[in-house]
């Protein structure tokens, strides 16, 4: 049988289930008094073999040992056979002796089932804390005594004869409803919140049995067939079978830590505590069967033994990072300090990790995909550490690392390899990202013999490898005043970010063929109100650090096209190119933001040129065709910054929708003086022209690489031999003289 037909037999077989126990339920409450063929005979019948046919078919898909789903599935054909003979003996007004073998089958039915729910608890709590048994316990226990209340009738005139088989017969429901309701209690305390929708299927299953046999033990000898009561075993019998059906296909194991463990560790154990205590109560104001009140004594003997454990449950909590199931900060602060007590004398380090751009990944990809990363990021660092060393996440994006017995060479080896490990790609989502890491180090006891003064120097040291973008720095003396700087800088950044202390400049592209300018490129700059004009390697690092590249490319959009916008109005149009950075690209909303702002100034989509890197085509190849398929199909044009320096396949070059590569400046400089750079030129513009691409030189830096660029047929250049980055009013002039000259050179043939 394929799976597509299974899966249809599948379906076919709940559909079937769940229509004939309906329709069995609604004969009964329509029938009237009475024996009716019909509804008592054969939707009886039918219904309960319904939930047999369900479990078969989860048979057959259940991988091959799945002992739960036999013996749950044997448990409801046990059911059926009995409810077959019962039927049988039943005589016309409804009677049959309340003895007989159908009585094997039903018993028979608790025992497979809770043999099922033995195996399966066994299994979920294999490598459990003990607690966690005794949690089960406890709520166990607590439920027990609750229901043996209620049937303390039956249990009364149990004891009345107890040598009648009906007698026996008659006490053995109770005891296995008991048994039911116990394992109940005992899920829900060691899955909490985990167990997910199949478990509250088995529990309301579970719970609708329980409940019909508490009310046909009640009725005694005027239990009569025919009524609504039937019904309940058969709904009970059909919910099991839901259940059955979804442990055929295989889940997930569920994670019980974090919150929701902690809730099952107090809720479950604290009700039946309290429910235990209420017997016990009771059992002083009116008579009590002394079975009930031997359970609730029980529960609360049991209650008093985890109460230690339970402590030092929450109190492992209050030291872990829900997230990641690290130390948290408190732990972190609180252990450092010893271990630095206890090897005193011996040499250390302290590590501070911080994730590159990672408030990007937040902003654009969603909270939760950030999460994921972190857990995942936890798992490698962990990987790669010694048993005795700390591992802590100190919040955010932030972790930290305590290396004991750990010179400065080792620290240096460690941070190496951590950042090696970071560097593989991270798939979430369906999406692949790659991220990387700076890393301080500070070193025990040379740099510090408290644990305050270490985490201030690690915490500079770290900022000192995100600015030199050397992924890891040992901190030294002059990275004290590298520290103010950097928050002082970033105070004056974010102001320079609302007070339009951004400005751009832009830079000519020239057309190799006509000598005409079309296009710019903008380029960022900050004018500092003390320290002048600074270029964007000077701040670039810290807006990426901050999380401010969002707010940083929003400004540069709205001054690009305002310019633009003034051009046109001038009647000299010109294509403004803006650079994006990869975490700009990942935002999904991105294109329709542009679209919007490019036609709230009236311009023509074909106004605005998007320059990306390399890094972003070759991440996330199916998210970059997403994405600039979008901005393409508006009319925006999409240019390749720093073609050649990306190392991987240039399959994207067929595979997304580019119109235009910018030859890096690394390969233009060295072109006149090496034959192989000069041929590796004429290769990439060869390459471009046929894929129907233009060509950008950068860097063109003299006259001799400009006409070389010429002969080889490049389309566009820009660099210092042409125009360096300037001011819009200085471009304004520049081309406004270079209109001039070239109306001269087109005219002075005429007159000679």
């Amino acid at each position: 049988m394929t799976g597509g037909t299974r899966e249809r037999f599948r379906i076919g077989a709940l559909t079937l289930m769940l229509v004939l126990v309906v329709a069995y339920a609604v004969g009964l409450a329509l029938k009237g008094d009475g024996f009716s063929p019909l509804v008592d005979g054969w939707l009886a019948m039918l219904s309960v073999w319904a939930p047999v046919l369900v479990g078969i078919t989860a048979l057959r898909r259940a991988a091959r040992g799945n002992i739960v789903v036999a013996l749950a599935t044997s448990a409801l054909a046990s059911t059926a056979l009995a409810d077959s003979y019962y039927l049988v003996l039943t005589d016309a007004d409804g009677n049959a002796p309340f003895s007989s073998l159908a009585d094997i089958g039903y018993l028979l039915f608790y025992v497979l089932l809770l043999a099922a729910l033995g195996v399966l608890v066994h299994r979920q709590l294999r490598g459990s804390a003990w607690s966690v048994f005794l949690d089960s316990a406890v709520g166990s226990l607590g439920a027990a005594a609750v229901l043996a209340v209620v049937l303390s009738p039956v249990f009364d005139s149990v004891a009345a004869n107890p040598l009648s088989l009906g007698s026996v017969i008659a006490a053995a429901y109770p005891l296995l409803d008991l048994l039911l309701v116990a394992a109940i209690a005992g899920i829900v305390a060691s899955h909490g919140r985990d167990g997910g929708h199949r478990w509250l299927l088995l529990i309301a299953g579970l719970v609708v049995i329980a409940g019909a046999d508490t009310v046909f033990a009640l009725q005694g000898d005027t239990y009569r067939v025919g009524t609504s009561l039937d019904a309940s075993w058969n709904v009970g019998m059909a919910l099991i079978a839901l259940w059955v059906d979804g442990s055929a296909r295989p889940r997930p194991v569920p994670d019980r830590t974090g919150m929701s463990r902690a809730v099952s560790a107090l809720a479950v154990p604290m009700v039946a505590t309290v429910a235990g205590l209420g017997v016990l109560v009771l059992a002083s104001q009116m008579a009590v069967s002394n079975f009930a009140v031997a359970l609730a004594g029980a529960t609360m003997a049991v209650a008093v033994v985890p109460l230690v454990g339970r402590q030092r449950v929450l109190n492992r909590l209050a030291r872990t990072d829900d997230l990641t199931g690290l130390r948290n900060r408190r732990a972190f602060n609180a252990d450092v300090p010893a271990r630095l007590a206890d090897g005193e004398g011996r040499k250390g380090a302290l590590l501070l990790l911080d994730l590159d751009r990672f408030k990007e990944v937040n902003d654009s990809l969603g909270h939760d995909v950030g999460d994921r990363l972190l857990i995942q990021v936890a798992n490698r660092l962990n990987r790669q550490l010694r048993s005795g060393d700390l591992l802590a996440r100190l919040g955010g994006d932030e972790f930290a690392i305590l290396l004991t017995d750990a010179a400065r060479h080792d620290a240096v080896t460690v941070a190496v390899k951590l950042r090696a490990a970071l560097a593989e790609p991270f798939l979430l989502a369906g999406i692949t990202l790659q991220t990387s890491a700076s890393i301080g180090i500070a070193l025990y006891p040379d740099q510090g013999s408290d644990f305050t003064a270490l985490l201030r120097k690690a915490d500079m040291a770290m900022y000192k490898a995100k600015v030199s973008r050397g992924g890891h720095h040992v901190f030294d003396s002059d990275d004290d005043s590298h520290g103010e700087i950097r928050l002082r800088t970033l105070e004056e950044l974010r102001l320079a970010l609302t007070e339009g202390q951004l400005v751009l400049h832009y830079q000519p592209k020239v057309d190799l063929g006509t000598g005409v300018v079309c296009d710019v490129e903008a380029l960022v700059r900050w004018n500092h109100p003390t320290r002048g004009l600074l270029l964007p390697d000077q701040f670039i690092s810290i807006v990426e650090e901050a999380g401010l590249m969002h707010s940083l490319t929003q400004v540069v959009l709205n001054q690009a096209l305002d310019q633009a916008a003034v051009w046109q109005a001038q009647g000299h149009p010109l294509t403004i190119a803006v650079n994006l950075s990869a975490s700009s690209l990942v935002d999904i909303e991105l294109p329709d933001r542009i679209g919007a702002m490019i036609a709230a100034r009236g311009l023509a989509p074909s106004t605005l040129a998007l320059e990306i890197t390399e890094e972003f085509l070759l991440n996330d190849r199916d998210r970059a065709r997403g994405i600039l398929t979008r901005l393409r199909e508006q009319g925006i044009r999409i240019s390749v910054d720093d073609f050649g320096t990306g190392y991987s396949s240039l399959a994207y070059l067929r595979d997304l929708p580019i119109d235009e590569l910018k030859l890096d400046q690394s390969f233009v400089f060295p072109m006149a003086e090496n034959e192989r750079a000069a041929t590796l030129v004429s290769s990439a513009i060869a390459l471009a022209h046929s894929l129907g691409l233009r060509m950008v030189a950068e860097g063109v830096e003299t006259g001799a690489a400009y006409d070389q660029l010429v002969g080889y047929g490049c389309d566009f250049a820009q660099g210092f031999h042409l125009s360096e980055p300037v001011s819009a009013a200085t471009l304004d002039s520049w081309l406004a003289e270079r209109r001039r000259t070239h109306a001269a050179l087109v005219v002075e043939p005429a007159e000679v």
